[in-house]
């Protein structure tokens, strides 16, 4: 089967922070680099994963730039609607745009239980731009979760790409598969990631690509080339991956960065901690993955 230039692992980009919680760039350069080194087909940055809440808008167009001039040629999609206010939306869409983003993702917005105006509100704001759009169901902003009959509506009308499909179950999966169209339904959920590739799902949006995107890129090859015995084998790697870092993330995902030699401080301004226990279980998790050869 042939996929188009949406499809495959989005590998998800965490913010660096320094000890007084202001963002360190330089570290977040490095870690795009190395994140891109894995060669997903896409790396997107302003994330769930990167705290995008928590960020000034100032901060995520500056980090969405330097996401793309660290990215080795890999396509960055940043989000760009997580504003309220009518103008500032359309500002930040703009700054991405001119930091050369690939394309742009929208959040459902809190507007999973008002399916028209959802639609009505994603469709309009798609005019204010040229670049490709992937939609997300943020779960910052509930109700996120968006219906298939809206999805498939929005794909119809040519502009949006794909999905980030996180209600977390296998039939809902399948509903947005069923209206997909030319567009993509990207996974988020591990447990169902290879039943969702089974069921037509075109691609993988998860946490744990933070700092494991080589098992998915290598996964998605394997399932592209017909390979599904290599692919189910390397699915039960993921999910060993996606338990080793479960609980506590997303420092959790930084501290498993720094224990494959990612310069970054474990860090973020939930301020969240990691307990000696959770951090030696992680630590034993990536002692035996390199060991068996199965992270490097």
């Amino acid at each position: 089967m042939s996929y188009n230039e949406f499809a495959g692992v989005y590998s998800l980009i965490l913010t660096t922070f320094n000890e007084d919680l202001s963002v360190d760039y330089r570290a977040y350069e490095e870690y795009v680099s190395w994140q891109a080194s894995f060669k997903p087909q896409h790396l997107f940055a302003n994330c769930g994963s990167s705290e995008m809440t928590a960020l000034t808008a100032e901060e995520r167009i500056k980090l969405a730039g330097l996401a793309v001039k660290n990215s080795l040629g890999v396509p960055v999609y940043a989000t760009a609607n997580l504003a309220y206010d009518r103008e500032k939306e359309l500002e930040e869409m703009k700054a991405l745009e001119q930091q050369g983003v690939t394309g742009l993702v929208f959040v459902s917005k809190g507007m999973g239980n008002k399916p028209e105006e959802q639609y009505e509100y994603l469709a309009e704001l798609s005019t204010h731009t040229k670049l490709p759009i992937i939609l997300y169901e943020f779960p910052g902003m509930s109700p996120h979760l968006m219906d298939a009959s809206v999805y498939g509506k929005l794909v119809e009308t040519g502009r949006f790409m794909g999905i980030k499909d996180t209600t977390c179950r296998l039939e809902t999966i399948k509903e947005k598969i069923a209206v997909q169209g030319d567009s993509n339904v990207l996974q988020a959920n591990i447990p169902f990631l290879y039943d969702s590739y089974e069921a037509g799902a075109r691609g993988v949006v998860a946490t744990p690509t933070t700092c494991g995107a080589d098992l998915f890129v290598k996964m998605w090859d394997e399932w592209v080339k017909g390979d599904k015995k290599a692919a189910r084998e390397t699915y039960n790697q993921i999910i060993l991956l996606d338990n080793a870092i479960d609980s506590g993330f997303n420092a959790s995902a930084k501290y498993l960065c720094i224990c494959r030699g990612v310069n970054m401080k474990c860090i973020n301004r939930s301020k969240q901690q990691l307990s000696p226990a959770r951090k030696r279980s992680i630590e034993a998790y990536v002692e035996w993955a390199t060991s068996s050869g199965i992270l490097k």
